[in-house]
């Protein structure tokens, strides 16, 4: 979604708001702007493009001020153009704005201030409000008054900044979606997520819903609507500002599939004990769920696949489990009660559909737990308990370390679970905690050897590509087909392996190459699926142990470490991961930032 920031303090503003623009430009990259209180008023520049086309604007027409207000968009509400980006102003160009979310009611607010004279100059709901704001202060009222009583009345999800004219003080507000606070001794931040400002301090707080903070060179006060004080501790953010640049990567993508074996490692750390043959998630002992009856894992995209590799762990083991896409819960979810446990998987703990299942399971007696890679986010904040996947900071739009770490710590949640409902662990820990503890150095010795560039190469220029798997190869098969057509916009669907002959076989020609993952489990079944395919003439690749029976029949061969049934999905998915950034960079694709795509989804 878009990308907020701010900053008040004793330097100029500019640079630390266009370093924090290009640090939350995989939140949105439709158009970017920045406004600046400069000495005798607001000064705006905005524009449809990227960052570096507002930068390179700013140099030739340069903005001074200690006080300012930026923001990078991904649409919702009118095309990507000069007049649609943010920051909006009111009329007189006395109240700056930027805003992240969706104004339900700004149809209606738009409507009754037009009546009173207010003329708009965009297409977005964003522009309402600084429009809302100036009313209330030509009715009277005190810049913070206006801007709460302008606040009271929005309706829908939002993050806002806003500036007003000849005041070294920003206000913001938050209802549905992320905002934070940096603070490094006399300098103070704003922002949507807290890459935007990491390389200046680590020290933040995090608003929460209803939430107000006024930001001025003397600190930052937090209130609820009505003005009341509210206790926001500072936390200590523990990722390393170099995690958010791209280093000597041409993208960030691929520096995060390479950061796996660093981000697994960071999964399992202090969590497993393969000597003792025992696993300790912190806060989760004996009997924490043996009042569980059933368990519900809702997600969306790359964390909806992680979410049913866990489900389809915890079903293997005897557990009633189902993967449910958050955005369709409102509509199927199946009944939940008090023994119904309900796991939130999200990487940002910030998506929306997501948040909103979370919602509903816990208005109707559910217990709830978030897995997610963000301390302090909202989904953390409102379930009951939450697990950390430690993968940190993922900045490509395609999810690609935290995905393995999700499942990971979905696996490990699965045991404590089994435990606790039917007595028992869904694997063998002998064989299991040993081959999950080798997970980490297993990834780096496929990225030291995978074979992916020159299988990308060598199908190119091919008309579709399925992705197959059954049992745990399921959803990692799901999980390949997106990401490849999220990043090369190639048509690539993923299947379980035996619903090729209902349907999709009859796509299948020899411009149709099949990726086949072989787990350990049911490989014959899969093995059948694939000699069906290549004798309708698709290619076929094995992504599989060498020496197993697959490389017999396949064209090509990608290969990976033996394993636990468990693990190998994981350890496929990382050539899958590679198949798609080679193919992606060979057609030219801009990699980190696909079409119409933003890393965190903040609106329903």
């Amino acid at each position: 979604m878009c990308g907020i920031i701010g900053h008040v303090g004793n330097g100029d503003a500019i640079d630390t708001l266009l370093t924090g623009l290009e640090n939350l430009e995989y939140r949105g990259y439709d158009s970017a702007g920045v406004a600046v209180q400069n000495g005798s008023g607001i000064e705006i520049q905005k524009r449809s493009g990227r960052v570096s086309e507002l930068k390179a604007s700013i140099e030739d027409r340069p903005l001074r001020g200690r006080v300012g207000i930026g923001h990078t968009r991904w649409s919702t509400h009118g095309p990507p153009t000069d007049e649609n980006a943010h920051p909006h102003t009111d009329s007189t160009e006395d109240v700056a704005v930027v805003h992240n979310g969706i104004i339900e009611n700004y149809a209606e607010l738009k409507e009754r201030l037009s009546a009173r004279g207010h003329e708009f100059t965009s297409d977005t709901d964003t522009e309402v409000i600084p429009h809302l704001i100036q009313q209330y202060v030509d009715e009277g009222y005190g810049n913070e008054a206006a801007f709460r009583r302008a606040v009271e009345e929005l309706e829908g999800s939002y993050a806002i900044a806003v500036m007003l004219s000849g005041e070294h003080t920003l206000y913001a507000a938050r209802q549905g979606s992320p905002l934070v606070v940096g603070v490094e001794g006399e300098e103070f931040f704003l922002a949507s997520d807290v890459p935007a400002f990491l390389e200046y301090t680590d020290t933040v707080a995090y608003l929460e819903d209803g939430d107000v903070a006024i930001v001025d060179p003397d600190g930052v006060e937090f209130t609820d609507l009505e003005g009341d004080s509210v206790d926001r501790d500072l936390e200590t953010v523990d990722w390393d500002p170099e995690q958010t640049g791209k280093g000597e990567y041409d993208h960030f993508m691929l520096k995060e599939i390479d950061e796996q074996p660093t981000s697994l490692a960071q999964t399992i750390e202090g969590r497993i004990d393969p000597e003792r043959g025992a696993i300790d998630l912190e806060g989760f002992e004996p009997g924490t769920f043996e009042d569980v009856s059933s368990v519900q894992l809702i997600a969306c995209g790359t964390s909806y696949h992680a979410a049913l590799y866990g489900s389809l762990v915890l079903n293997a083991a005897g557990v009633s489990a189902r993967a449910l896409l958050a955005n369709e819960y409102s509509v199927c979810a199946p009944p939940v009660d008090e023994e119904t446990l309900v796991i939130a998987v999200s990487q940002s703990g910030e998506t929306a559909d997501t948040l909103s299942a979370l919602r509903q399971a816990t208005e109707e007696g559910a217990r709830t737990l978030t897995v997610t890679n963000v301390v302090g986010s909202t989904a953390a904040r409102q379930a009951d308990d939450s697990v950390l996947i430690r993968a940190g900071p993922e900045i490509g739009v395609a999810a690609t370390k935290t995905f393995s770490s999700q499942a990971v710590v979905l696996e490990l949640l699965a045991h404590r679970l089994t435990r606790d409902v039917v007595g028992e662990t869904p694997y063998d820990l002998e064989s299991y905690l040993p081959a999950l503890a080798r997970l980490p150095q297993q990834v780096d010795d496929v990225l030291e050897e995978s074979d992916a560039e020159r299988i990308a190469r060598h199908y190119r220029d091919h008309e579709s590509y399925f992705f197959i798997g059954r049992g745990l190869g399921y959803p990692v098969a799901l999980e390949g087909a997106l990401k490849f057509k999220e990043i090369t916009y190639e048509h690539a669907e993923g299947f379980a392996s035996g619903e090729l002959k209902h349907g999709p076989l009859a796509l299948v020609t020899p411009k149709t190459p099949v990726f086949a993952i072989f787990t350990g489990q049911e490989d014959e079944r899969t093995l059948k699926n694939a000699e069906e395919a290549s004798t309708r003439g698709a290619p076929v690749v094995a992504i599989c142990p060498d020496g197993h029976r697959a490389t017999e029949i396949a064209d090509a061969h990608l290969e990976i470490p033996d394993t636990e049934p468990e693990l190998a999905g994981l350890l496929a998915n990382v050539q899958l991961q590679l198949v798609s950034y080679h193919a992606a960079d060979l057609l030219g694709r801009p990699i980190d930032k696909p079409r119409n795509l933003a890393k965190s989804v903040t609106v329903e």
